[in-house]
């Protein structure tokens, strides 16, 4: 355990590199313009609004820094404006804490804004007053702001790498599941069906992960010059993702149909070969990730399937609840074509009729 523990520290520290390098290098370039460029002798305010804007979020998005830089510029601006009218003081500094937690509560519901709000009142509060005047801070804390900014869209974290990191977590517990299904179906197994839709009921935090760490790549790429090339691509797997989170929900529900269905423990082999065929397709809707142009072979797969979805194919012929599970089936077939690319109508209008 302990030799797990220490690896996966040193796993972390080592992916925190690119993210700590840019921290230290916004903060620097924030205290040396301030300091240099605009003469402060102490530009504390941009070297903390620089290091908390950027944080260590794992997918910081521009609008999140811009949203964090605006919120510690409020909270100095505020504190300082209280100092000028009021002074310094154990009451002033209760009465700057009240109204800066009040304001910011009144503006938005994040409670992380509220407090960063609050801290930067407090610091403006205690510090002493720099001689050049008052509103020097706040001219710091917009200097730390700018520079999180512009470091986060000149050099951004990457945000291609942690879309498909995010992106191969979600199909593993897919592709795990559905080979679950059809080996139950196969070889009736009350236990595995069980641990199938264990696995898939925890799958939602996977599928809100991607799509943030994709919004995030989608305005890092739309914004930096350094990612403008991956606007394409992050808009395709925005596409696939989309998709797999629907067939994601209908997976639920297919594999809680088949942890009742197995308790008879009959086998379904045709059925389970039919899963099989939906393996293929989630295995090369996830190779996507890495080379898009697989997308195109993963569409003509899809189209082929069709045929085997129509429960007059099936001999010996399917009972009513494998007729039932043929019919769930058929939605999750369809969010993984529209996944592929095909349009929602033209997946629909590729499944046979049922009378």
């Amino acid at each position: 355990m302990n030799r797990f523990v220490i690896r996966f520290s040193f796993t972390r520290v080592q992916d925190s590199f690119w993210t700590i390098g840019q921290i230290v290098l916004a903060a620097l370039t924030s205290y040396l313009f301030a300091r240099y460029v605009l003469g402060h002798q102490v530009p504390l305010l941009a070297v903390t609004v620089a290091i908390s804007s950027l944080g260590f979020a794992r997918d910081t998005k521009p609008k999140q820094v811009l949203s964090t830089a605006i919120a510690m510029f409020s909270g100095v601006v505020l504190s300082e404006t209280l100092l000028l009218l009021f002074g310094q003081g154990a009451l002033q500094l209760a009465f700057a804490i009240f109204l800066a937690l009040l304001l910011a509560r009144l503006f938005t519901s994040n409670p992380a804004f509220t407090i960063t709000v609050a801290l930067q009142a407090v610091l403006v509060q205690l510090l002493q007053t720099p001689v050049s005047g008052i509103f020097e801070r706040a001219i710091d804390g917009l200097v730390g702001g700018v520079v999180a900014l512009v470091f986060v869209s000149l050099m951004p974290r990457n945000p291609i790498k942690l879309a498909r990191q995010d992106s191969k977590e979600l199909f593993l517990v897919f592709r795990s599941t559905l080979s679950n299904v059809a080996a139950v179906l196969r070889t009736p197994n009350q236990e595995l069906a069980d641990q199938a839709l264990e696995d898939i009921r925890k799958t939602q935090p996977l599928v809100d992960r991607w799509r943030s760490s994709l919004d995030s790549a989608i305005a890092i790429s739309n914004l930096s010059p350094v990612y403008r090339w991956a606007q394409k691509e992050m808009a395709q797997q925005l596409q696939v993702a989309d998709g797999m989170d629907l067939a994601t929900r209908n997976l639920r529900v297919l594999t809680r149909r088949v942890d009742f269905l197995v308790r008879d423990e009959k086998p379904r082999p045709q059925l389970a070969d039919l899963i099989g065929k939906i393996i293929i397709a989630t295995e090369l809707l996830e190779q996507t990730s890495d080379d898009f142009s697989v997308t195109l072979k993963a569409r003509k797969y899809l189209r082929k399937i069709p045929s085997g979805l129509n429960p007059r194919v099936f001999d010996p012929p399917l009972s009513v609840s494998e007729t039932a599970l043929l019919l769930e089936i058929r939605p999750l077939y369809v969010d993984l074509a529209v996944a592929s690319g095909i349009d929602a109508s033209q997946a629909r209008a590729l499944l046979p009729a049922v009378d």
